[in-house]
């Protein structure tokens, strides 16, 4: 017999209580850290959706195996633990540990781009744009059309413009090193890319003697997309689709803070016996020895048990529906997203729902300091603040305007979505009363982290609505 309820598919056995602040010293909380919620304390958070990085509840068996981490300094047995996981899954020749994903694209870039070099992705997440660019290459969107539409509906809005691709890479050729694909696209919506897509971009970079690389953070949820939305792979297991993905490429950076189900690690993967060797050197320089990356033994071990974890089709099919859940009440109440909802996270688009609000008043900060204010509830922008400064000092607006509710998890549970559903339907009630942010002061690089901003009009809300 088939049941509607899809129930959180593990049991709770340690708790981590959260306390409810009150409008009043959640607004003293904003105040204090420059409109910025990166700067607020998290114990100042009821429910913290200001990423899926890091931010999970770690299983008995990863637990388990963190008591087992081998702590030598040189050779340790956890890193052949976490190595031979890693191979399984994505067959790669050489697998280096780093202690986060960023860690992983500042090794990659500093050891292949040059300055004035190009390279190619369907959407280049933060840390990645800013690693591209710190070499002064140019980290270059190309997604297909439907990919910077929010509410059209496409099963594989991530996916790389084809096109485009080729022409770059024909009319530039000397200076692409490199192409990349992030699966599934965060910053276009959390969306998913189809296999058909990763191996045509594939060719095309190898026609062109290109190395192809994944950004492959979220490549379990990804997998779980292709096996629902793709013919010819519903009756294949997600770690039969994730190797398909990862055979197409020449490498890949990851940050198992996401998809390898851990609180910090990532790696690099790849074939290039030279390119393994210079990239080696740099992580002995600035990470650590090579059979640990700057991580413990127990984190090895926990990425190495994490990474099959997130390959289990109980748990995606319930991480997923999540994402269906939030999003299919949100469509019901009339409050724009991108549609179809994405695999790790709910994407409102501030754009539409607030048109008063110019691109030079940041709507989308806006909404997220109002969603923390009104509920408590800590989100993240994709928008003008994060993207919109450009290398050479000027500003342009974002083409999307976006605030990420990015789920931890195995954290939260249904009653915490509806939650807050709730607190999204009150700030919808009262969005009209909304008024955009300034910056005040911010770094050159990632300003989104550590800038310090304030209502451009006094007040983020021109009437209090409790």
């Amino acid at each position: 017999m088939k049941f509607k309820t899809i129930i959180e598919p593990f049991r709770i056995k340690s708790v981590e209580p959260i306390r409810p602040r009150t409008r009043a010293e959640r607004e003293v909380a904003l105040k204090n850290a420059g409109y910025n919620l990166f700067s607020v304390r998290a114990d100042d958070v009821l429910i913290d959706l200001l990423t899926d990085s890091g931010t999970g509840a770690m299983s008995s068996q990863q637990w388990s195996g963190m008591m087992k981490g081998d702590e030598s300094y040189a050779g340790g047995n956890s890193f052949y633990h976490f190595e031979a996981a890693v191979k399984k899954i994505t067959n790669f020749k050489h697998i280096i540990p780093t202690h986060q994903g960023r860690a992983a694209e500042r090794i990659l870039f500093r050891s292949i781009l040059e300055s004035g070099d190009i390279v190619p992705n369907n959407t280049h997440f933060d840390t990645t744009r800013g690693n591209v660019e710190y070499r002064q290459a140019t980290a270059l969107d190309i997604p297909i059309a439907e990919g910077r539409q929010p509410q059209t509906y496409h099963p594989f809005k991530g996916n790389i413009d084809l096109n485009s691709l080729e022409y770059i890479i024909t009319e530039n050729k000397e200076r692409v090193p490199l192409a990349m694909v992030t699966v599934t696209n965060n910053s276009g919506g959390g969306q998913p890319v189809s296999m058909s897509n990763i191996r045509q971009a594939s060719e095309i970079c190898h026609k062109h003697g290109i190395p192809f690389f994944l950004d492959a953070c979220r490549f379990a949820e990804n997998s779980w997309f292709i096996k629902m939305r793709e013919d010819g792979y519903r009756d294949k297991q997600p770690i039969e689709i994730a190797q398909e993905m990862f055979s197409y490429a020449d490498g890949c950076t990851m940050s198992a803070k996401k998809d390898g189900m851990v609180n910090i690690g990532g790696f690099l993967a790849l074939n290039d016996d030279k390119l393994a060797e210079k990239c080696r050197n740099l992580l002995i320089l600035t990470e650590g020895f090579p059979t640990y990356g700057g991580l413990a033994g127990y984190d090895l071990e926990a990425i190495a048990v994490g990474l099959l974890e997130a390959l289990d089709e109980h748990y995606l099919h319930y991480r997923i529906r999540t994402a269906e859940y939030l999003g299919e009440i949100l469509n019901r109440e009339g409050i724009p997203i991108i549609n179809p909802p994405g695999g790790h996270a709910i994407y409102i688009d501030a754009k539409t729902m607030l048109p008063h609000i110019p691109q030079s008043e940041y709507p989308a900060w806006a909404l997220s300091l109002v969603l923390y204010l009104e509920g408590g509830v800590r989100s993240v922008e994709i928008g003008s603040v994060m993207f919109g400064l450009q290398p050479d000092g000027t500003e342009k607006p974002s083409e999307m305007e976006l605030v990420r509710l990015a789920f931890p998890r195995r954290v939260y549970t249904q009653s915490h979505f509806d939650y807050v559903a709730e607190v999204l339907v009150h700030v919808n009630k009262i969005k009209e009363h909304i008024r955009g942010v300034r910056i005040v002061k911010s770094p050159d690089v990632l300003r989104h982290f550590s800038a310090r901003l304030e209502p451009a009009h006094g007040h983020l809300i021109k009437s209090i609505v409790k």
